[in-house]
């Protein structure tokens, strides 16, 4: 007697499923790890390219700073301009033929998420500072503030306020990206469904349940990231103190 569909459904949950909640375990620790290093990298990246030399600065010190930023410019082109896929298989095979270094399959894919998200996020934190008015800029600057002062307190927390649903977007990719890293035998969710599609020759039935995971996954982690954009926000009212009348207003 042949099975129904959802009959199959639950005979490979039953099968396979501690499999498939290994392949989420992997696929959200790479996704986390990857967006918050390579958040990490970009919000440097994006400093590091918003320097301006000084104006008696020496030749030497203007030289340097113009080749980091060309390395920098070609690091974002590079990894926004190739697929990752492509950028696993080259780092991931890459590091083993010309350092002799065989990474860990999750340690690999971490980096190579890392790195992709990074080149992204340095654009997206170039928007966020970009958003912030230049007044506050020359305000901090005028008070005796550093670069690297007026970016840490006046720029950099606003800028962020700013691209928090970018940010929240880009986690989300990097949970369905994640798949790509299989190439490089990273087990993570769509690997194992792979191994159990191959198994049980059900293919349909398995790519249905991984894309109910992945659907639960984004769903649940965008709901989140709303949250905490609106905790951010802070409240829709307050409260004004001090005024002349000495009688508190309610603004809104």
């Amino acid at each position: 007697m042949s099975r129904s569909f959802f009959e199959w459904v639950g005979v490979i949950l039953d099968r396979y499923g501690t499999l498939f909640l290994a392949g989420t375990g992997n696929t959200m620790l790479i996704a986390i790890s990857g967006t918050v290093l390579g958040f990490g990298l970009g919000l440097l990246v994006a400093v590091a390219r918003g320097i301006k030399p000084a104006p008696r600065a020496r030749f030497l010190s203007r030289a340097l700073l113009a080749v980091l930023k060309s390395l920098l410019n070609i690091y974002i082109e590079v990894f926004r301009g190739t697929p990752m896929l492509v950028q696993a298989m080259v780092i991931y095979y890459g590091i083993q033929m010309f350092f002799g270094i065989m990474l860990h399959a999750v340690v690999a894919g971490v980096f190579i998420v890392s790195i992709n998200t990074g080149a992204y996020m340095a654009e997206i934190v170039r928007g966020g500072i970009l958003s912030v008015d230049v007044g506050q800029t020359e305000a901090a600057h005028s008070i005796g503030m550093t670069h690297w002062q007026t970016m840490t307190h006046v720029v950099l927390p606003q800028a962020i306020r700013n691209i928090m649903p970018a940010l929240g977007n880009e986690f989300i990719v990097n949970i369905k990206d994640s798949c790509v890293l299989n190439v490089i035998s990273v087990t993570e969710l769509f690997f194992q469904a792979r191994a159990a599609a191959g198994a049980t020759l059900k293919y349909f039935e398995v790519f249905f349940i991984i894309g109910c995971i992945y659907l639960t996954l984004t769903f649940t982690v965008s709901r989140l990231l709303r949250m905490l954009e609106r905790r951010m926000d802070g409240p829709a009212s307050y409260t004004i103190h001090g005024s002349q009348s000495g009688i508190p207003k309610e603004a809104s």
